[in-house]
């Protein structure tokens, strides 16, 4: 009897550890905060967003969630730039471009808009229309702006550089004011058709938007 006893003791020490260390673990899992869903980010855009004869990984988005990965956040930049859109077409496909669970929409459109000589009013009510869709979506908004050629006249060159900084102002949005900073007019960080970034010239964009596009994410409670 006492074989049995003493394994009888044994086992009822072994099942109380047993629980301790359960009961131990269970807190520490409750204590710890759960994994944070990574980032997701929307490049809303046309031509300068896909990324116009550049390769895989040198287009804007790419090269920025590289850039944030580097700063800390666990972020994914999603392309959702398409060559050509005009403010009207990123309208009409805003809905199935930015999918459900996005976090921040990178709003670069317009540039189509004056080189077509749309009207600038035309352009703000449609860049206003996705504003609004997006932020009934509770998706926030970073305004990625453009400027006019000034060979389309000073008139028009006033009418639509006023666009971005009046929409970023009403809607508070966090705002880069030219996408093309630093590049346009610098031929050695364009493509030869004098419009379009090369992969050095995407890099300078990259540099001038991560600050803008950081503080949004920190805005978000999305801290690296």
């Amino acid at each position: 009897m006492c074989g049995f006893q003493a394994y009888g003791f044994q086992m009822a020490a072994f099942k109380i550890l047993f629980r301790a260390l359960l009961v131990a673990i269970m807190a520490a899992l409750a204590a710890s905060p759960a994994a944070a869903d990574p980032v997701s980010i929307v490049g809303m855009g046309d031509s300068l967003m896909a990324g116009y004869e550049l390769g895989p990984g040198e287009p804007f988005a790419a090269k920025l969630q590289v850039a944030l990965k580097k700063d800390g956040y666990d972020a994914t930049v999603t392309n959702a730039g398409v060559s050509g859109d005009t403010t009207s077409d990123g309208l009409a496909r805003l809905d199935w471009s930015v999918p459900d669970g996005t976090d921040l929409v990178l709003l670069e459109l317009g540039s189509n808009d004056m080189l077509r000589g749309i009207d600038p009013a035309l352009t703000k009510k449609n860049l206003e229309a996705m504003i609004e869709r997006l932020k009934a979506r509770n998706i926030k908004i970073v305004l990625l702006g453009m400027k006019a050629a000034p060979n389309l006249g000073q008139d028009y060159q006033k009418a639509f550089d006023a666009i971005y900084p009046d929409l970023a102002a009403r809607y508070s949005l966090p705002f880069y004011p030219f996408f093309l900073d630093g590049v346009a007019g610098h031929p050695g960080l364009q493509l030869e058709d004098g419009m379009h970034p090369n992969t050095k010239g995407v890099d300078r964009i990259v540099s001038g938007a991560l600050p803008v596009v950081e503080k949004a994410l920190g805005e978000l409670g999305k801290n690296s």
